[in-house]
């Protein structure tokens, strides 16, 4: 549309509503589509006279578009905003414009329009503990807009990933059109834990085992997300190899599965050795082990 609503009226921006109606009444007769069919200058003219009316007509939209200029209007007003409550009918009589409305602007008719849009959304971000962000559950977080605050109560989804975001409807910004609050968007950052790590919907826990038991075999108790688990470590296994614990990784979440949990094997080596560890181990060389 033009860039200046007076100047696509032709009007002083001082001017009366008389005078604005005058001016739009004058140019809708000439570039109306009724005596312009099919001419598509004609058409995008007749629209930007159109919209220019509904703002200028209106003392609430003229004072805000007087008040933030073209740009920063057009940032609080959606198309629907502009030409709600428009009342065609006293310009062009009640013969079709409405009907013309719906045909140019794509709107419903008056009373049916789509509600003002609404306020500025904001955003914010907010670290959560690693198990909170593996399990889900709800945190409350202290948040202030606009001079007030407050403490809302967010739900985290089980198994939400760094950097994701999560809406809070309606915490952002007013709607200067009187519409529905904007939103808050919760930007997530996740804590390290001093026993998991994460890789995608799987945990990985390092358990350390004795020599001994990595060449014998042996039992150990693996950290889970709850308590521990004892699990059986066959002779042989090789460090970093890998025992899966199924459905002990990041909680199941709608249709998404829980996860696994890997127990990620380190041998013990110690760092000092007693004069009868010393001996068995001098003997353990000699036979090539």
């Amino acid at each position: 549309m033009a860039d200046d609503y007076y100047s696509t009226l032709g009007v002083e921006r001082n001017a009366d509503a008389a005078t604005i109606k005058k001016a739009y009444r004058k140019l809708a007769q000439k570039y109306h589509p009724d005596k312009n069919p099919d001419d598509k200058p004609a058409e995008e003219r007749f629209k930007q006279i159109t919209e220019a009316y509904a703002v200028l007509s209106d003392p609430n939209k003229r004072k805000q578009y007087d008040q933030f200029g073209d740009s920063g209007f057009h940032q609080r007003f959606s198309q629907e905003d502009i030409f709600r409550n428009m009342d065609f009918g006293d310009i062009f009589g009640n013969s079709g414009g409405e009907d013309l409305f719906s045909q140019l602007f794509g709107g419903g008719r008056r009373g049916t329009a789509r509600r003002p849009s609404k306020g500025q959304d904001y955003s914010m971000n907010i670290s959560i503990p690693f198990r909170l962000a593996v399990q889900g559950g709800e945190r409350r977080i202290d948040y202030r807009s606009d001079s007030r605050a407050e403490q809302i109560k967010v739900r985290i989804p089980a198994g939400i990933e760094p950097g994701a975001k999560l809406r809070v409807t309606g915490k952002g910004g007013p709607s200067p059109a009187g519409g529905p609050p904007g939103d808050l968007f919760l930007q997530i950052e996740i804590e390290p834990d001093p026993l998991f790590s994460r890789d995608g919907n799987d945990l990985l826990v390092q358990v350390t085992v004795p020599f001994s038991g990595i060449c014998l075999g042996t039992s150990v108790d693996v950290p889970t997300l709850d308590s521990s688990k004892r699990i059986k470590i066959p002779a042989g296994l090789q460090p970093g190899q890998k025992i899966r614990l199924r459905g002990f990784g990041v909680a199941a979440s709608g249709r998404k599965p829980a996860g696994d949990l890997y127990a990620v094997i380190e041998v013990t080596v110690p760092k000092v050795l007693s004069e009868e560890q010393k001996e068995k181990i001098e003997q353990l060389s000699a036979v090539g082990l």
